[in-house]
């Protein structure tokens, strides 16, 4: 956030005092860093970083304050003038608990237009002035107490002006441009023809102020600030009065906002107040919150006096009352983030100074733990999968309803992985599977003129349970493109499912392949990392001596289906013959024919056995027997 450094000398004389260089390293250590320094309109300007806890810091009055509390000075009153309250000229409904008080106001509007002080202090904090002075006396005020307001042309209105939830199929066109389809959780400012703000975000179109504006309705309300931020993730629509409004404004603010607003176009140009009002009342104050010396101590590292903390605490605002050892702190209006004891010990401290925090080496307890066998076991596979050629990626946890839908797997409905306060609807799904982001990513590489990708991430993925998510590791791979074709020898193809399968197998995985087709020639498939060899295991099977004794083959000419899967095949005869003596189960010859029936082809399995023994004929001929019969389950029969 920009700071002019005129601006805040307004608000807190003292500052005037110091070089900028000054002011920068006591925001620094007030919690409030100096990203850079530019020069603008004849002056400095600061470029603030401010938490986001910390909204009652977004204005020149809310940095004031900071720096009062530290240098002990005081500030500037806010020369606010007093509007007379009446009967309301406009009726206005609070129809949602999300918004309390809304103070307001009609003027007419006489000739003049915004001061150029005015249009100089909004330049330098690269805000274009529109020299409509309703408009940028609301956006000044924005910038200098950090109360967000707004202006309606009151002859554009229709009926009585409500706060109230959208309704299903409404719609509004907002102040750049855009038509917005709201949904119900949308809080909005409507007159009787329906929506004419977004509350709290952005005004809306057909009520805004022109240059033939000649009677205004003033806003200075209070919005809930989690309505307010999921409206303006849901629209992508963040603007100045959202991100102060979504990390809390000052309700107490309201009315002395409106009449600061009302003040302004009194002077600027003649304005005629018509009249002024107040619907609803700011909520009521927070409850105090005790403070004790024992838990000031732990967070300090040393005793500090409850009256020090009392005293440090009164500069930021609070009320405090010290009782038998007790501190009992009411947080000042502005202050959200001051909840728990906790929080105004760190306030304490933080207005002390973080260089007066003893330095003190944590105790040492034992040897270290020892790393996690599912840890070593992810980073053997990431380097196994590196040696292999392929790269890892570290992709987004979260996913949208349609990526999610391709790829979730059947019982895992997204219903119990949806993020209730999602950074945007493309990331409203916990993911329950790693292919849709892998599929992307790889997506991307060849639009960009990769011949061949090979992608692999190792992450968490959720199933939906009644108790919440669960997760789970998985390892997913990708493998798409052109192998060869750097040379004569090494023709040029496409990868081929078989290229993925022997990944899978490098890898220790035993069973049917679980390779999924993702289009444009990719292939991908995905693993539980649990399931895979563990850390320590073999992959490559142990050294088992030579038999002295000879080895035994037997052929079997079977009749199977065209779709028949050798893996399933293989799978099976292997589960009906003995494992310590089966060497070898492979099919050596393949015969189509059409003088074979219709559907069928004709499979050469041929089986090897050896043992420590010498084999004979009648338990080879019952090993053969055994595979027959688990053959015939699939189908296959003795060709004749």
């Amino acid at each position: 956030m920009w700071i002019e450094r005129k601006a805040l000398a307004q608000e807190i004389p003292a500052a005037a005092a110091l070089e900028t260089r000054q002011l920068s390293e006591l925001l620094a250590s007030l919690g409030f860093p100096v990203d850079g320094v530019a020069s603008r309109e004849g002056g400095d300007v600061l470029d603030v970083d401010i938490t986001a806890n910390r909204g009652d810091a977004m204005s020149h009055r809310g940095m004031a304050r900071e720096v009062a509390a530290r240098l002990q000075q005081p500030l500037v009153p806010i020369a606010m003038p007093t509007l007379a309250e009446g009967k309301p000229v406009v009726e206005v409904r609070l129809e949602s608990p999300a918004c309390p008080v809304y103070s307001t106001a009609v003027l007419e509007l006489g000739r003049g237009t915004t001061p150029l002080e005015v249009q100089s202090f909004l330049l330098a904090l690269e805000a274009t002035p529109k020299r409509l002075p309703a408009v940028d006396a609301s956006n000044e005020l924005l910038h200098r107490f950090g109360h967000p307001t707004h202006a309606f042309d009151a002859d554009r209105i229709r009926g009585a002006v409500s706060v109230r939830w959208a309704r299903p199929g409404e719609t509004l066109v907002t102040l750049d441009g855009i038509e917005r389809k709201l949904v119900e959780q949308d809080l909005v400012i409507a007159d009787e023809a329906g929506p004419i703000a977004l509350a709290g975000v952005m005004g809306g179109e057909s009520t805004k102020v022109t240059e033939a504006t000649t009677r205004v309705l003033l806003e200075s309300a209070w919005f809930d600030p989690k309505p307010v931020k999921a409206t303006a993730r849901r629209h992508s629509l963040h603007t100045d009065a959202s991100h102060r409004f979504g990390r809390g404004a000052d309700p107490h603010m309201a009315m002395v906002a409106r009449n600061l607003l009302a003040g302004r176009l009194q002077a600027w140009c003649q304005a005629t107040l018509v009249g002024a009002w107040t619907a609803g009342a700011a909520p009521a104050t927070a409850k105090p919150v005790p403070l004790t010396g024992t838990l000031l101590a732990r967070i300090a590292g040393e005793p500090l006096a409850l009256a020090e903390a009392a005293e440090a605490l009164r500069r930021l605002g609070c009320a405090t009352d010290l009782d038998v050892g007790i501190l009992q702190i009411t947080p000042p209006s502005w202050r959200h983030d001051l909840a728990i004891p906790e929080d105004l010990a760190e306030e304490v401290l933080r207005l002390r100074g973080y260089e007066h925090i003893p330095s003190v080496l944590p105790p040492l307890e034992g040897p270290p733990e020892p790393l996690s066998h599912a840890y070593l076991q992810r980073q053997r596979l990431a380097r196994r999968l590196a040696h292999l050629g392929f790269q890892q990626t570290v992709t987004y946890g979260f996913i949208s309803p349609e990526a999610d839908a391709a790829f979730a797997a059947h019982g895992n409905g997204a219903e119990g992985r949806t993020l209730v306060n999602p950074l945007g609807q493309e990331y409203s799904v916990m993911r329950g599977s790693l292919l849709p982001s892998l599929q992307a990513v790889a997506d991307q590489n060849l639009r960009q003129g990769a011949r061949e990708v090979r992608l692999f991430e190792l992450a968490p993925v959720y199933s939906s349970s009644p108790a919440g998510p669960v997760e789970q590791f998985l390892l997913g791979v990708v493998w798409g493109g052109t192998l060869g074709g750097e040379d004569y020898l090494s023709p040029a193809r496409a990868v081929r499912e078989a290229d993925l399968s022997g990944i899978a197998k490098d890898l220790g995985w035993e069973g049917l392949s679980p390779l999924r087709s993702l289009g444009q020639g990719l292939f991908g498939f995905e693993l539980p990392v649990e399931s895979l060899p563990r850390m320590g295991a073999r992959i490559i099977p142990a050294f088992s001596p030579f038999s002295r004794f000879p080895s035994v083959e037997r052929d079997l000419s079977l009749l199977v289906d065209l779709g028949q899967s050798h893996e399933a095949l293989t799978s099976a005869m292997r589960a009906a013959l003995p494992k310590d003596a089966l060497m070898d189960l492979r099919c050596v010859d393949v015969f189509r024919h059409k003088s074979l029936p219709e559907g069928r082809q004709a499979w050469l399995m041929r089986m090897r056995f050896q043992a420590d023994r010498t084999l004979v004929g009648e338990e080879v001929d019952g090993w053969v027997a055994a595979a027959l019969v688990a053959a015939g389950s699939l189908g296959a029969t003795l060709r004749a």
